[in-house]
């Protein structure tokens, strides 16, 4: 089980006029502004600056609403001129209660607008700091992107935002461009793929590129496209969404064809109906291109003259790999650690000795808040659940080494490595500490 972010794809069954809002580079150079991102999940996550506070956004193509979300006792942000509405994304659930507040100053590095509105829902449904390992307050996509060219270095992990009034394209004979066709202000491209349900045949498909999806591809299943699950698939939590759970299958096409770049065996996950029938509002969209297809490439987002521009990078031939374990594992704030600390003293010169120094070591102990994972979901049938880990484990050690010592994203990585990897697993359940031994299963 994979354990992607699903807060990405909100459908708004709301109709609010906004007030026209601008994003505009200040500064020495008005053309050109580079800030620095980190890499979570496949997720882009960037700093911004509401009415003067500073917090941490996803920066995400497939929302065309600014929403903050998660908002602690630490954080204070001034909002402006609310109104209360309601938000349904997807899953199964009811629509929830939301804020929306307008006039705001959003700031990122020389990157200013000073007439922003901005969504607040008032409970944190998608827990995402928890499940990304750091704090994450809200997601931004159209209001920042359609006032730019935006280049993602995803190697470098850096973004650079041009001035689209003065900026010019290089040649580049490697890179392929795409038109981007817009829909209630999200971007979709066509691409083509392969399913195994239909022998070697080539499908048009029209995606929603997602920078916000931490999978490789979403697929909404289609009888009059001949769009179904591979014959090879299990069942899987895709994650959470405004509205609920979002299920669906997990399993691997052949081929992906983005322009004339070809992708080999991505995995690709196909949601229930529930959830593709609040996905389809656009009812020509046929899935999703998310960020574990997007960070194999230098990518040129360009709002204003409608086209994507792609150049492969360095990873993009690496495999396509997924939670073998069958544990969502998530963020469980911090506990207290007891470490070790040896200190080496060395004394003056002893006359009755030989020694011009002697060495003391001197052995103390410090105790330290250090990060806590937890088990939220175990998957049935999963290698895991074979073995008897439950929900609501705590991990103290992994393969030999303690939890703290890992960030979430280095556990993840450790239940994707390779088929039948050996994992030894020590939680406390009930204040006993328990021992499990597993291998991965490779499903599909």
């Amino acid at each position: 089980m994979k354990k992607t972010i699903l807060f990405f794809i909100l459908l708004f069954f709301i109709q609010i006029a906004n007030a026209q809002s601008e994003f505009k580079i200040f500064g020495s150079d008005s053309n050109h502004e580079q800030i620095s991102f980190k890499l979570i999940n496949n997720l882009i996550v960037i700093p911004i600056e509401i009415n003067g506070d500073k917090l941490s956004f996803i920066l995400d193509t497939g929302v065309n609403k600014t929403i903050l979300f998660n908002l602690t006792k630490n954080d204070s942000v001034g909002l402006l001129n609310t109104k209360k509405v309601s938000l349904r994304g997807l899953g199964k659930g009811k629509a929830v209660d939301a804020l929306l507040s307008r006039n705001n100053t959003f700031k990122i590095k020389n990157i200013v607008s000073s007439n922003e509105s901005l969504y607040v829902i008032l409970k944190d449904y998608f827990d995402l700091s928890s499940k990304m390992g750091t704090t994450i307050h809200g997601i931004i996509g159209y209001s920042l992107l359609k006032d730019f060219v935006v280049r993602i270095n995803y190697k470098t992990k850096k973004i650079d935002f041009y001035n689209p009034d003065t900026y010019t394209y290089s040649k580049c004979r490697k890179c392929e461009t795409i038109p981007l066709l817009f829909y209630r202000k999200k971007p979709f491209v066509n691409a083509m793929v392969q399913l195994d349900t239909i022998g070697n045949k080539m499908t048009e498909v029209k995606m929603l590129i997602d920078s916000g999806g931490s999978d490789a591809l979403w697929l909404f299943e289609n009888s009059k496209e001949n769009i179904k699950t591979p014959k090879r698939f299990f069942n899987d939590i895709l994650g959470e969404g405004l509205s609920g759970t979002i299920f669906g299958n997990r399993s691997r096409i052949p081929q992906f064809k983005i322009g004339e770049f070809e992708i080999e065996n991505p995995t690709v996950s196909f949601l229930d109906s529930a959830s593709t029938h609040n996905a389809r509002k656009f009812k020509q969209r046929n899935g999703s291109i998310g960020g574990n297809i997007l960070k194999r490439f230098k990518v040129w987002i360009d709002y204003p003259n409608k086209k994507l521009v792609l150049k492969k990078n360095g990873s993009f031939k690496n495999g396509f790999n997924y939670n073998m374990s069958g544990l969502d594992v998530v963020y469980h704030g911090r506990q207290l650690v007891k470490e070790k600390v040896s200190q080496v003293f060395k004394t003056p010169y002893d006359r009755s000795t030989s020694d011009r120094n002697s060495v003391s070591f001197v052995t103390r102990y410090t105790f330290n808040f250090k990060p806590a994972y937890i088990i939220r979901k175990v998957l049935q049938n999963s290698a895991a659940d074979k073995v008897g880990l439950m929900q609501g484990d705590i991990i103290l050690s992994l393969n030999g080494k303690p939890s703290h010592e890992f960030t979430l994203n280095d556990i993840i990585n450790r239940f994707q490595e390779k088929d039948r990897k050996k994992i030894r697993i020590t939680v406390r359940r009930n204040g006993e500490k328990i021992k499990f031994e597993f291998r991965l299963e490779k499903k599909i």
